[in-house]
């Protein structure tokens, strides 16, 4: 089998190359730089797939778009029975829902407040709304995380992988006292061999 992660440096790719690690998989890696005025994705993405975003898993020569769906395939065909719930229970249903919530109600919120920053005065009238979502979010996942450091059961989980872009926005933002939990989980994260590895090939990220 055939595996190549189309990767851009300092974006969200950054979680499937964490969990190929993790899973051990054999991979080619592929890294895109993001253009250094426009901060975009590069036109060379845009012969992998016509929307020229990361990350992109090709698998013998099928491109899987979408972290949620790498995510999900990775741990079907890769995990061993690990990494998520068992099917038909309780929990598989909440990873499901976790999983789309990632990329989902979460991603909105955090994506307005990247975009509003840079039209200053012009986007003061929706910073109120964007800052009681953004608080809303956050204060959700720093609720549901468990006592065990996961937000699914006591173990690692992909929910846990789409999650850990969230948990690092709080970081970025110096957030980190309000949400101790949230912190913490990163903290775990960034101690992981897997992760370091990753973060060794995968190239600059914003959460260093």
């Amino acid at each position: 089998m055939s595996i190549v992660l189309h990767h851009l440096n300092n974006s969200r790719s950054q979680r499937i190359l964490w969990l190929l690690e993790e899973l051990g998989v054999p991979y080619e890696l592929k890294i895109y730089q993001r253009d250094a005025e426009t901060n975009l994705a590069p036109q060379e993405l845009k012969a992998v797939h016509p929307l020229g975003k990361s990350p992109l898993l090709e698998v013998d020569g099928r491109v899987i778009e979408e972290s949620g769906a790498i995510v999900q395939y990775l741990c079907d065909h890769f995990g061993s029975g690990k990494w998520q719930p068992a099917p038909g229970t309780d929990d598989a249903l909440r990873h499901n829902e976790l999983m789309h919530f990632a990329e989902g109600s979460a991603m909105t919120p955090i994506l307005l407040n990247l975009y509003i920053s840079r039209l200053g005065e012009a986007g003061a009238p929706l910073r109120p709304r964007i800052d009681e979502q953004l608080a809303a979010h956050f204060g959700y996942l720093e609720a549901i995380l468990r006592p065990s450091g996961h937000f699914i059961g006591d173990d690692w989980t992909g929910a846990d992988v789409m999650l850990s872009f969230l948990a690092e926005v709080v970081v970025m933002q110096g957030l980190s006292e309000a949400y101790p939990k949230l912190a913490a989980f990163v903290a775990a994260i960034h101690a992981r061999p897997a992760w370091q590895a990753a973060r060794a090939k995968g190239g600059p990220y914003f959460a260093t």
